[in-house]
């Protein structure tokens, strides 16, 4: 009988938590209400905290963070788990428009890639014409290098530019560590590998990574826009609070948060605005 109980205790504690839901990372504002937003980077760096109690601050409102990357945040939007997304993967957020479940679509800001390596730079990128010349030179020497592989926007860029360099990864010289961008980030300079990371971390965290250096940048097909999404249910947005965030990001208060985010910290803002992003739609 104790054993049964026990068991039944253990499905009463996993179905409770299914039902509860993504995990969430980090809550601003006041409350009572509440909306969620699923993200990574903008999260992980502070953006969407000076954000969200800026905007919950005025609202009387909580705004609910759950860390993810791109794709794994286009799912829950999907799934109806998050309210809204703020996300970099232009041709996954134009389907889910399509297909009628995501709107509110909006251009917030940008970042680009970095291509990050070893300061000795063994496989010679910092001599590529592009993006995916330096790939393939990384390729060629077979020297480590470590993707994502997450379904992040960066994991999605970084397959981009191997399919444009005609190249398939696989090896012991290609690392996958399923971690987000900090810690692949932190992986490449403890082990002395190559790395496409977004501007934004890198300037956060240069100073954690002294074994590495920016090898290759300025390819446009690296330059990485954002937009927000919102959730939709027949045809209309789920939540006026996350559409009431969306249009206060990309309010002049909002763009000003974002286009000076960072440099009080870093010396340098690590996101640009919406003006600037619209040059590489």
């Amino acid at each position: 009988m104790r054993r049964i109980s026990c068991l039944t205790a253990a499905l009463c504690l996993l179905a409770a938590t299914a039902l509860a839901g993504p995990k969430i990372d980090e809550r601003y504002g006041p409350g009572p209400r509440a909306f969620s937003l699923a993200t990574g980077s903008p999260g992980e760096l502070g953006l969407l905290k000076v954000l969200g109690e800026t905007y919950c601050a005025t609202q009387k409102c909580q705004l609910d963070w759950i860390k993810a990357g791109s794709g794994q945040s286009l799912d829950l939007l999907k799934a109806g788990e998050a309210d809204m997304i703020m996300v970099h993967a232009p041709a996954a957020e134009k389907k889910a428009v399509a297909e009628g479940w995501a709107g509110c679509a909006t251009l917030i800001g940008s970042n680009e890639f970095f291509i990050v390596g070893p300061a000795a730079d063994p496989a010679g990128i910092a001599k590529a014409a592009s993006a995916a010349d330096a790939y393939q030179k990384i390729a060629k020497a077979q020297a480590r290098f470590f993707s994502r592989g997450d379904n992040s926007g960066t994991h999605k860029k970084e397959m981009d530019t191997w399919k444009d360099a005609g190249i398939a990864p696989a090896g012991d010289w290609y690392v996958v560590t399923k971690a987000f961008m900090t810690a692949t980030l932190k992986r490449a300079n403890d082990e002395g590998g190559y790395f496409m990371t977004d501007s934004s971390t890198w300037a956060a965290e240069k100073k954690n990574t002294p074994k590495l250096a920016i090898l290759f940048s300025g390819d446009k097909k690296l330059v990485n826009t954002y937009h927000a999404l919102c959730r939709q249910t027949d045809g209309k947005p789920a939540s006026d609070l996350a559409t009431g965030f969306i249009s206060f990001v990309a309010s002049p208060q909002g763009q000003k948060i974002i286009n000076t985010f960072g440099k009080d910290a870093h010396g340098e803002a690590l996101y640009n605005d919406a003006a600037y992003a619209k040059k590489y739609e």
